[in-house]
């Protein structure tokens, strides 16, 4: 049904309460709580496994929130104004054009795309027939980095048979950034992080247009734009690096998971601040699966295809996105998974740290 999932939105956001019993993340400060935002009433509880430090409720409450009615239980929160997301119903070459003019950008120079090409057998990577219409308007490159975990996509040769097998050379010239080295990016103003490690191509582009597939993450809880321009730019080592908190870049692709997910941000805000302003994000909305495009065998999806949504911001756009999710009547599996993983923090500290805004328009170009 036409606009049906931002009527769900905006009812979530206006209703004057929402139910009680979902349990808070005694670990995180008292600011950075999450409040409810189930999306059935009857909802059942997400954390029962989790030990009480792990546990995480759904949504996070916006730095100035006004008192609460106990009787009434945790508010939902507005989020008009700040940044402006565009959004579209129609997954398809034609929607994703539209949502991206939408922007009114007017990229220069050398444009890359970046892109997660898709772990084999069977991930659910944005294909070719979907963004080609796209990547072909704007000249583009499509960018990607090897990964870090090993898998098909894990050194030069065998990655880029991955890029043909999976299409992407048919539509476009496919660059791996880290092919040949990597170089290191300054982060400004990082808790965690002072540097952040990425494929040495990075520098050839002048304009990025970050193209992500949103969905869910074993480790991150969600991907999208905030952890294309982190995990998604780095190199190898670079990813370590992150994953690692900035402790390491080799040794596997573990560590503490808050720093991890405030890395993530860090990294992010590097290479936004390196591009100064030439840069955009596009999120597209299908294929919710739990599991990431890393995974070969990811989860079925058993969430609805939502749609696309654009932005200057990455912060605001996938913030957005995560409401949407958390408004859906068929969300359970995928906000258990992000909240299992804690992955709003990431919201929370790119916020904190300026890589974006929180607060954000979301404005249907469908109507």
């Amino acid at each position: 049904m036409k606009n049906m999932f931002i009527t769900l939105l905006l009812l979530a956001v206006f209703l004057s309460g929402c139910a009680s019993g979902n349990q808070q993340n005694d670990s995180l400060p008292a600011e950075e709580k999450i409040t409810a935002h189930p999306a059935v009433a009857d909802e059942p509880e997400n954390n029962d496994s989790l030990s009480p430090e792990e546990k995480i409720t759904d949504h996070p409450a916006i730095p100035d929130e006004p008192e609460k009615d106990e009787e009434a239980g945790d508010r939902n929160y507005q989020r008009e104004n700040g940044s402006v997301v565009y959004f579209t119903e129609d997954i398809s070459p034609e929607g994703l054009l539209a949502v991206y003019q939408a922007l009114g950008a007017e990229p220069q120079g050398r444009i890359a795309v970046k892109i997660t090409t898709g772990e084999p057998p069977n991930s659910n990577y944005l294909k070719p027939e979907l963004i080609k219409d796209l990547v072909q308007s704007l000249d583009g490159t499509l960018v990607e980095c090897n990964t870090a975990y090993g898998g098909r996509r894990g050194s030069n040769k065998y990655h880029m048979q991955v890029v043909e097998d999976h299409g992407f050379l048919d539509i476009a010239t496919v660059d791996i950034l880290d092919a040949d080295a990597e170089i290191s990016l300054p982060v400004i103003g990082g808790e965690v992080l002072s540097e952040n490690f990425v494929g040495a191509n990075f520098i050839n582009y002048d304009y990025y247009v970050v193209l992500s597939h949103f969905k869910g993450h074993q480790m991150a809880g969600y991907g999208g734009a905030i952890k294309n321009i982190s995990i998604g730019i780095a190199s190898k080592a670079g990813k370590i690096w992150i994953h690692s908190g900035g402790t390491r870049t080799s040794g596997g692709i573990s560590g503490n998971q808050h720093d991890f997910l405030k890395s993530m941000a860090e990294a992010g805000k590097s290479v936004s601040d390196s591009l100064d302003g030439n840069i955009l994000y596009i999120n597209v909305m299908n294929q919710l699966s739990i599991d990431c495009d890393c995974n070969g065998r990811p989860a079925e999806p058993d969430m609805h295809d939502v749609g696309i949504l654009a932005s200057f911001d990455p912060v605001a756009l996938d913030q957005a996105c995560i409401d949407l999710v958390a408004a859906a009547p068929d969300s359970e599996t995928l906000m258990k998974r992000i909240n299992q993983q804690d992955g709003i923090i990431t919201i929370i500290h790119a916020a904190g740290i300026g890589l974006g805004n929180r607060e954000y328009t979301l404005v249907n170009i469908d109507d």
